[in-house]
């Protein structure tokens, strides 16, 4: 059990950002293509956060060529390089799955001052 412990903690990562719900965020992806290696950026609304420890994720929604994409990123996760926040957003729920729903400026989130 302890070797569960030091192996967990070994791979956990020493600063997270403070990140919340409705936020804009940018999140640097490693992306491995044959040997090659390159940071690809995912941006987009911070829509759900889950788990904890270890096995915390989070989803980031943006609408690409008039089709909504979300990606699942686990917080821990060597292939997540960085996240940056772009700017924080006005929300009063802690899941914002109604955004999946809603087309053009309705899916905006209000930014908090």
């Amino acid at each position: 059990m302890d070797a569960l412990k030091t192996m967990v903690s070994s791979q956990l990562k020493a600063e997270l950002p403070q990140i919340s719900i409705g936020d804009t965020v940018k999140v640097h992806v490693k992306i491995k293509e044959g040997e090659r290696e390159r940071i690809q950026v995912f941006e987009g609304t911070l829509i759900a956060r889950r788990g904890g420890g270890i096995s915390e994720s989070f989803t980031v929604r943006r609408v690409s060529y008039g089709v909504g994409v979300e990606r699942v990123f686990p917080i821990h996760s060597p292939h997540v390089d960085k996240v940056e926040i772009v700017r924080h957003g006005k929300v009063r729920r802690s899941k914002l799955y109604y955004l999946r729903d809603r087309v053009g400026k309705a899916a905006k989130v209000k930014e908090r001052i």
